[in-house]
């Protein structure tokens, strides 16, 4: 039987790493919402900086299809082709992984600071924690129905 290896490249690399860098900040969130500890690495721009940076080395190495889509995008109609083609590459598809992994810690680091700020049970702030990363619309729509301001957070 013939034994395939197969090699990442620099884009499965950077989608590996954008995803394992939100994970422990994530877990912090969901398992230890309370702790010192999380608070503390919950502070500053770390918990979203990795895929930042990921977005930006991926986005430098492979710049021409972010340049094809920008020039593809003068035409309104052409709008969707352009990203369709863009995201169909392994370039594309990592970047806008890079950025929809940091938008989602940076959105549901603001829904378990609420949740703290507001008091929220336990099972609200670990309700919308986990589907902040796992189906933003979601954990969005869950946390604006879940937590309420409370009369002393006013």
């Amino acid at each position: 039987m013939k034994r395939i290896i197969h090699l990442m490249d620099m884009y499965d690399y950077s989608f590996f790493l954008s995803t394992m860098w939100v994970g422990p900040f994530w877990f912090a969130m969901l398992v230890f919402p309370d702790h010192e500890m999380t608070k503390k690495v919950m502070q500053g721009p770390w918990f979203f900086l990795g895929p930042i940076l990921m977005w930006w080395a991926v986005t430098i190495a492979s710049p021409q299809g972010l340049i094809d889509f920008g020039m593809d995008s003068t035409d309104p109609t052409g709008i969707l082709s352009s990203l369709a083609t863009l995201m169909g590459t392994k370039a594309g598809a990592s970047a806008a992984w890079a950025h929809m992994v940091a938008g989602d810690i940076f959105v549901t680091h603001w829904m378990w600071k609420r949740c703290l700020e507001q008091n929220s049970p336990r099972w609200v702030s670990a309700t919308t924690v986990f589907f902040g990363i796992m189906l933003m619309p979601v954990g969005i729509a869950m946390h604006m129905l879940l937590v309420r301001p409370t009369a002393t957070s006013e």
